[in-house]
């Protein structure tokens, strides 16, 4: 009988779990609001009520024991938050560096522009697709652009470590098809020269890449003339024109996309399908906002499998010491309880009054560590590899509210689990044997 009732409670603890991780903070208000009402409205409530204020008036002579859970699920919250801020910031970055107005264009099943490649002619027949949208002079807006990588000396580093920089060549247009990009220090490059303009997150990853600084690119000197940024992952990039860039890389004059802009966003459709039925082309096209958004999938499910992992792993501790603390709590009030019950309390308002003391740690515990997560890790500068890209990406770790409530919720889960079965043990034992025991 023992065995089945512990089953029971192992199974109600998996779906309780299961229905609080799909559950939205709407839903968390609205089941705060009907407790509140069982609490005030109903006599059951009511004992609970006043079970729950006695032992939480006991709390300050238990804060050794106390601070053992709010320390621990701290600790959770803390790591899991950081860790899935990195998840958040890889994304968000990625994110805007697109928009439902531009289109990315690059050969058929290429998944990355590293793999893609365009002929001249190719970039010919897509500058004519219908949908572009033109400048004054009624040029289409079409940036043919190149990516090449460089291995320039890592800021912070030891003596001789280099890392990874993505070079992109652009053609003038580039600035047009990204408004968002701005020249904060210097000028843009002037087009036929080895001339560069690096991005601020370059600039924080690498050395040297300051204002009028020279430095060796495909084994030809480069000057840094400017310095820009964009709030998105082209700030980790150096950009120079594609021609020189090609020259310099023996690309001939081949790209490996095209980032056209668009009349409008509705125009992506009828563009997407004018360029599927030219039977002279084989590409395939995307917003820049879906291109991007795919770019972070892989990298951002690796990140979050890493934060969930670690923090399920610390959570397992959280728990058994929740455990070891509520079933210490309990017995050290055992009289009480028995008291309480042998008056007329009933065994629910005891289960309900052990768990919302345990519930009441477990949300400070959460509340501490998201903050701290916050306070230390929000706009924390991070750099990785970027997906599909052949240099480190620059972003900033983002604790965004989304997070802090899913930090919130697995505080609350640990609060739940740990308080559950001792608040049972107290509701369940026998008063005669609760008085002996005492």
């Amino acid at each position: 009988m023992k065995f089945l009732k512990n089953l029971g409670l192992i199974l109600l603890t998996l779906i309780v779990l299961a229905a609080w991780v799909m559950l939205p903070w709407q839903g968390a208000i609205a089941l705060v609001l009907l407790l509140a009402l069982w609490l005030f409205l109903f006599r059951s409530g009511a004992q609970a009520r006043s079970v729950t204020s006695v032992g939480i008036s006991t709390l300050s002579q238990r804060l050794g024991s106390s601070a053992v859970i709010v320390v621990g699920i701290a600790g959770v919250v803390g790591v899991l938050v950081a860790l899935l801020a990195m998840a958040e910031g890889y994304a968000q970055t990625l994110r805007n560096s697109g928009s439902q107005d531009t289109a990315i264009v690059m050969r058929g099943a290429s998944a990355a522009e590293v793999t893609s490649s365009l002929t001249r002619e190719e970039i010919v027949q897509i500058e004519q697709t219908p949908g572009i949208a033109r400048n004054d002079k009624g040029e289409p807006i079409v940036s043919a652009e190149t990516v090449v990588a460089a291995n320039l000396p890592v800021k912070s580093a030891k003596a001789g470590e280099e890392g990874s920089a993505q070079v992109r060549g652009v053609s003038a247009a580039a600035f047009a098809v990204r408004p968002n990009v701005k020249i904060v220090e210097g000028r843009q490059f002037q087009p036929g020269l080895r001339e560069l303009v690096v991005g601020k997150g370059a600039v924080r990853q690498f050395a040297g890449l300051t204002v009028g600084a020279t430095l060796k690119l495909g084994n030809q000197p480069w000057t840094v003339v400017g310095i820009f940024a964009s709030g998105d992952a082209m700030e980790s990039e150096l950009w120079a024109d594609a021609n020189v860039v090609n020259d310099t890389y023996q690309r001939g004059s081949g790209r490996n996309s095209a980032t056209v802009k668009l009349t409008s966003a509705a125009a992506f459709k009828d563009f997407k399908a004018a360029l599927e039925g030219n039977p002279q082309l084989k590409v395939t096209a995307s917003t820049t906002l879906d291109f991007f958004a795919k770019q972070s999938e892989q990298m951002t499910k690796i990140l979050r499998i890493i934060g969930i992992t670690v923090g399920t792993i610390m959570a397992v501790g959280a728990v058994f010491g929740a455990l070891n603390t509520m079933f210490a709590a309990v017995a050290a009030r055992a009289r009480e309880i028995a008291t309480l019950r042998a008056i007329g309390f009933r065994g629910l308002p005891v289960v309900v009054a052990v768990m919302l003391e345990t519930t009441l740690l477990a949300l400070v515990g959460g509340l501490i560590g998201g903050f701290i997560a916050w306070l230390l890790f929000n706009g924390f500068e991070a750099s990785t590899m970027a997906a599909g890209s052949v240099g480190k990406l620059s972003f900033n770790l983002a604790v965004s509210p989304a997070l802090l409530w899913e930090g919130i919720k697995w505080a609350l889960a640990i609060g739940f689990v740990g308080g559950l079965f001792p608040a049972v043990r107290a509701a369940s034992l026998p008063v005669t044997t609760a008085l002996r025991e005492a």
